[in-house]
């Protein structure tokens, strides 16, 4: 983690120390907080202005708890010179402003990651391919946004040699500012689904958001995505930008072609280029994570095929395509961390190709669709009927009736209370059954899985 004096902490953010910070000056901070209920001794404490809190109010329990220095947006003049101050305009910006500077005095190689779906499973993956030859950083949790991945940055060690950044958006120019403050060696698209579509309004834009993330590649570097998605096609044809693109996905016309994906309980088997990989995670779409992930470490100049075995030790965030076996007997699939129209199909088609006689879809609503949202989930319901109708499918919130009503042929019901869902699907299980959760963050459909275990 960043390990600096107060004063180059106040010369990377611009600030102006008070009395008693300079008199401190020589004396180093050892990370970074915004949160006095997880503060460590050493840290800086940046204060934030909030809609609801004013981190300033924490200043002093801050420093009694061990901070070396606080951040400070109020005028010096009106603090108190008993504690070590640093005066900043912003203590956003000037997070921000420390994280750069931190990112640049380590220099290691960044590979930064985006997409509608698969960005913290890529992460994972990357990681495990090269966490035995690198000192490996990634993203803390799902810091992936203008405040934690600036703090996921000031975790880097002085001899870390590779960083990967997870990037997530809630608007357009969100995925620029991340591109363009850590500035990536390796860039990663992993898919262009409908998340954020009702503050973007089209596919067309969160495309072009998605995008963003070139924005600040370094020249030279490379552009990992998929030639499946027409609207990246539009955008990588047009320009030439200094960087280097290379394409992976289940199209011929992508530079590396994934096919022969089979599963089964045990995880995916797939090829892509002359290769054959095996993954211990489920699902069509964690062979294209995989190959993304593959094409990663190859930009650095690393044997892929030397390298696939590696991801035997694979452990992914949970909540993503994680199996566990309940006491009837039967495979619970809790894919239930999030969720869109795109990666509810592809979960489908996950347990479609399993081998149990009895397959059982339990899934919630998708959140912030806004006007698209009736649409897509009869998509998804639409997809289900399409996929076979040997599927018995829960519902659970107030759209995912749509989901339900759409679903064809298919044997549903739909519940208003969780608990409901999980007494009903309790009385289904048994050996010869695989059970799909999945839905939005804000359903917390894991709770299916707590009522019945």
């Amino acid at each position: 983690m960043i390990k600096v004096s107060i004063n180059k902490v106040a010369e990377y953010c611009n600030g102006r120390m008070n009395d008693k910070a300079a008199a401190a000056g020589r004396d180093l901070v050892s990370g970074a907080s915004i949160d006095t209920r997880t503060l460590e001794a050493g840290n800086i404490f940046i204060p934030f202005k909030g809609e609801n809190v004013d981190g300033h109010r924490f200043i002093e329990n801050a420093l009694s708890k061990g901070a070396a220095v606080s951040l400070t947006e109020a005028p010096l003049e009106e603090t108190d010179e008993d504690h070590p101050l640093i005066h900043v305009e912003d203590g956003l910006a000037a997070l921000q402003m420390i994280a750069k500077r931190h990112l640049e005095e380590v220099a290691p190689k960044v590979i930064a990651i985006t997409g509608s779906n698969g960005k913290t499973t890529t992460k994972d993956m990357v990681e495990c391919l090269l966490a035995d030859d690198y000192k490996v950083k990634k993203t803390i949790g799902n810091y992936n946004n203008e405040i934690g991945l600036p703090l996921t940055l000031l975790e880097l060690d002085d001899d870390t040699e590779i960083s990967i950044l997870e990037m997530g958006m809630d608007r357009t120019g969100d995925i620029h500012f991340l591109s363009t403050l850590t500035k990536p060696d390796i860039a990663i698209i992993t898919n262009v689904g409908e998340s954020h579509i009702e503050k973007l309004g089209s596919r067309e834009k969160i495309a072009e958001a998605k995008y963003e993330i070139t924005d600040g590649l370094k020249e030279g570097g490379v552009l990992i995505y998929s030639k499946d998605y027409p609207l990246l096609n539009e955008l990588t044809a047009t320009e030439d930008r200094g960087f280097k693109m290379i394409s992976a996905g289940v199209s011929e016309e992508n530079d590396h072609v994934v096919s022969h994906v089979s599963q089964n309980a045990g995880g995916t088997s797939f090829e892509v280029g002359g290769l054959h990989v095996d993954i211990p995670q489920l699902g069509s779409h964690n062979a294209m994570n995989a190959t993304l992930s593959l094409l990663a470490v190859g930009a650095l100049g690393e044997d892929m095929a030397a390298l696939t075995g590696r991801f035997d030790k694979l452990r992914v965030s949970s909540m993503r395509m994680e199996q566990a076996v309940h006491s009837s007997g039967a495979l619970i699939i809790n894919d239930a961390y999030n969720a869109s129209p795109s990666s509810m199909k592809s979960a489908v088609d996950t347990v479609a190709g399993l081998d149990y006689s009895k397959k059982i879809l339990v899934m919630a609503d998708i959140l912030e669709l806004g006007d698209y949202s009736e649409t897509l989930h009869r998509s998804v319901g639409e997809h289900i009927s399409s996929s076979g109708r040997d599927f018995k499918l829960l519902t659970f919130g107030t759209e995912s009736k749509f989901i339900a009503e759409a679903a064809a042929g298919v044997d549903a019901r739909h519940f208003d209370d969780i608990r409901e869902v999980a007494g009903h699907l309790e009385e289904m299980l048994d050996e010869d059954t695989v059970v799909l959760l999945k839905g939005s963050r804000g359903m917390e459909m894991e709770r299916v899985k707590s009522h019945i275990w």
